[in-house]
């Protein structure tokens, strides 16, 4: 199925390069033709992590995607009061667009590990599909042994297609590949509001 609407989230602390050619290769994979980026304003798994202030982490989005074709960010999670669920946004999308739009929820490998530790794990599979992006160190094609126990019986797992099935949606991986290089404007965002400053760390 072509065509569709991918999120993206993460904490974007900030957003660079990696996370651009990640985006780009679900994008161009699954033939989307829209890919969120959403930073999350209170990230449940992220408690006590030391992280630049939400305002500032969405505007170097703003800046990262500005020129890129097919991306933009999204403020919705900025605009939601409490922890940020991945199930909120999605559902936010969906009331959105309606039901007959693809959409394709991005997360890495790491977050994907803990999917059984997220607010209605279940029930995002029946709103969107998951795309799992892998990285450095994780393996390539993922084995059945890795996947939480949740989405093992969620999903049927074709070792030969590297896909999760499910009548609601599938679980793709893919490779990419990481380098923390952020674009120019990102950098000089980073240098005029003084983030990320060895004295912000000690605090």
């Amino acid at each position: 199925m072509a065509g569709g609407i991918g999120i993206f989230g993460g904490t974007f602390n900030p957003i660079h390069l990696g996370h651009l050619r990640g985006a780009e290769e679900v994008r161009e994979a699954l033939a989307l033709d829209e890919v969120r980026f959403v930073p999350a304003a209170a990230p449940p798994h992220r408690r006590g992590v030391a992280l630049a202030a939400a305002t500032d982490r969405h505007r170097m989005v703003e800046l990262a995607v500005a020129d890129v074709p097919g991306f933009r960010s999204w403020d919705v999670e900025l605009q939601r009061p409490g922890p940020s669920y991945s199930v909120d946004t999605v559902r936010a999308l969906r009331a959105e667009v309606g039901p007959a739009v693809r959409i394709a929820f991005v997360i890495g490998f790491d977050a994907f590990r803990e999917f059984e530790t997220w607010k209605e794990h279940a029930t995002l599979f029946t709103l969107c599909d998951v795309v799992v992006m892998t990285r450095p160190p994780w393996p390539q094609r993922l084995g059945a042994e890795e996947i939480p126990l949740a989405a093992r019986e969620a999903f049927r797992y074709d070792s030969s297609s590297e896909v999760f099935l499910h009548e609601s949606g599938h679980v793709l991986s893919l490779q990419r590949i990481t380098r923390f290089l952020v674009s120019g404007t990102v950098e000089r965002y980073i240098a005029e509001h003084r983030l990320y400053r060895q004295e912000d760390a000690a605090r």
